[in-house]
């Protein structure tokens, strides 16, 4: 893919995703904290398992005072069947505790403070500093690295070296809308083994890097 390619292909995206639904984490969005805890439930799980979850905890407490103040098992029970629910409900208090102990009660909106908190990785950080305060970033999933690779628009071997080599190529004002893009074309159409690629609108501009069978 060259370059300026990239123009047409955000562009057709913008119109092909609005075929399906929202990917999770752009359903709870209205404060960092949310976008926060909602990201860390949505680790290896399911979209309708995280928005089902996220949404039963929310009603719950959606505040990092309220949180903190409900027990760990309570957590579990209402986060139940996310993945590594039990881990998760630790990870959500111990966040909880340093956001008011650290940061005085407010989520960090920088990366290197977010990435300070406790299961906090670098895709969960850029999250919360693009959907939670409207902040340049790049969050890159599997769905992110995988797509951007296959295009041929960056030869990378992992999900952190993909964002770096985006930093340096992606324009800027693509960075934000970037991995909701991809994340509903990666879920939808663009699948890791066999992708549709007789559906592909963006077929053109792909040089299918790694792709071995497809439909």
């Amino acid at each position: 893919m060259h370059p300026e390619d990239i123009h047409h292909v955000v562009r057709i995206l913008r119109q092909e995703i609005r075929q399906w639904p929202l990917p999770a984490i752009g359903h709870y969005v209205e404060t960092p904290f949310t976008t926060l805890i909602s990201c860390i439930l949505s680790l290896r799980t399911q979209d309708k398992a995280t928005n089902a979850a996220s949404g039963r905890l929310f009603k719950i407490a959606n505040t990092p005072e309220t949180m903190l103040a409900v027990p760990v098992n309570v957590i579990e029970k209402t986060i139940y069947p996310v993945s590594f629910y039990r881990v998760k409900a630790r990870t959500i208090h111990k966040i909880c505790d340093q956001v008011l102990t650290q940061f005085g009660g407010e989520v960090p909106s920088t990366l290197e403070e977010l990435l300070e908190l406790p299961g906090v990785g670098r895709k969960t950080a850029n999250i919360v500093v693009t959907l939670g305060f409207q902040k340049e970033g790049i969050a890159v999933d599997t769905h992110v690295h995988r797509i951007s690779n296959r295009l041929g628009y960056v030869r990378t071997r992992n999900p952190d070296a993909t964002e770096m080599a985006l930093r340096r190529k992606l324009p800027r004002r693509y960075w934000i809308v970037y991995n909701d893009l991809l994340v509903a074309y990666g879920q939808n159409l663009c699948k890791p083994i066999s992708p549709f690629c007789s559906r592909c609108k963006i077929a053109e501009y792909c040089r299918r890097v790694g792709v071995k069978t497809k439909r």
